[in-house]
């Protein structure tokens, strides 16, 4: 089969590999749509995840599709269901998972290789992570599950009220996807700044209070103080993964306020932090990662309801033979999201 195989910082390759065969609690499926995401691009050009894989492996984490063959002992799922699959589960059994902290879990199955024509789900996988479709679901939509998931989780750890002001730094898809889940779910304002026009434009569809290019803009948290009578913003998160945007997250709330620093910085980077400030100010600091099998549920519960148009963040549809060609576009950032067909 066709699949693309990442070796090294931009160096993905198309290769023919061996069709996967399931082993015993597995399943395969025939990709019908992977999307791109911000992830895949980071990783893609930092060749590769501190997490999620190794080099030289196979590529891509977002898919939907149809089962085509079953492992042996796997009796809940048939030939031909449409299903989307987590990229991960956890082990159900550690410190952490017995706190149901399932994101910090030290024993995730992480499965990649969307990019391909077929995928091969490990067990844990299918028996946590792994739904089934509606029929009336495309399959480029099912797949934003995972990343939607991570949002949800990202929500619910922002400790967020109806009537919050939010700002929100990063319009790539996360961004984007916090937008409506915070506008149109949550009831609050949110403040949106990030580097594309025809972004912003897109945020102001899901519900974005104001937005704000911050190319035209010297100073942020001047303007988010500006917005909010002079205080800072209730909520602040961070959705680029560049260290000096966690700075700057950090430097646009109010005392007593919430910072999510959601976007994964390089591996060994830092920031300045100002203890005075985060003292005095009450400041609660947090990382989030990831998702939980609670969320997976919950984001395709969201998308399958079509409340909110996540087809506005699929910029196209294209052939896998031009993947390479739209991770530059997403480096230049011509595209957000791109749905993937495999056997264009």
């Amino acid at each position: 089969m066709l699949a693309a195989v990442l070796y090294d910082r931009e160096d993905l390759r198309l290769e023919q590999v061996p069709e996967p065969t399931p082993a015993m609690g597995e399943v395969v499926i025939r990709v019908g749509a992977a999307t791109t995401c911000g992830t895949d691009l980071k990783v893609w050009r930092r060749g590769g995840h501190a997490k999620m894989l190794k080099p030289p492996t196979l590529f891509g984490h977002e898919s939907a599709g149809e089962i085509v063959a079953l492992g042996t002992g796997v009796t809940n799922w048939k030939i031909g269901d449409r299903v989307v699959a987590n990229n991960s589960a956890p082990c159900m059994n550690c410190f952490f998972c017995q706190r149901q902290q399932y994101s910090l879990c030290p024993h995730l199955t992480w499965n990649n290789g969307t990019f391909a024509q077929y995928l091969k789900i490990p067990a844990p996988i299918v028996e946590h992570n792994l739904l089934p479709l509606p029929d009336d679901l495309p399959d480029e939509l099912a797949a934003m599950t995972e990343p939607l998931a991570c949002v949800l989780h990202g929500v619910a750890r922002s400790d967020v009220k109806p009537g919050d002001r939010v700002v929100l730094l990063g319009d790539g898809a996360i961004g984007l996807m916090f937008v409506a889940k915070l506008a149109i779910d949550c009831h609050v304002e949110v403040f949106v700044f990030g580097g594309s026009d025809r972004r912003l434009e897109i945020a102001r569809k899901l519900g974005a209070s104001q937005t704000f290019n911050y190319h035209q803009i010297p100073d942020i948290p001047s303007v988010v103080k500006e917005l909010t009578d002079g205080l800072g913003a209730d909520i602040a998160i961070e959705a680029t993964g560049v260290p000096s945007v966690w700075e700057t997250a950090i430097n646009c709330v109010r005392p007593g306020a919430t910072v999510n620093l959601f976007g994964g910085c390089p591996k060994n980077t830092s920031i300045n932090l100002n203890t005075e400030q985060l003292h005095y100010s009450e400041l609660t600091v947090k990382g989030v990662f990831h998702n939980t099998p609670y969320f997976v549920r919950q984001a395709l519960e969201l998308i399958t309801s079509r409340k909110i148009p996540f087809e506005l963040l699929i910029s196209e549809q294209r052939p896998l033979t031009d993947l390479e060609q739209v991770f530059v576009d997403m480096r230049e950032r011509k595209v957000i999201k791109v749905a993937i067909n495999p056997f264009y």
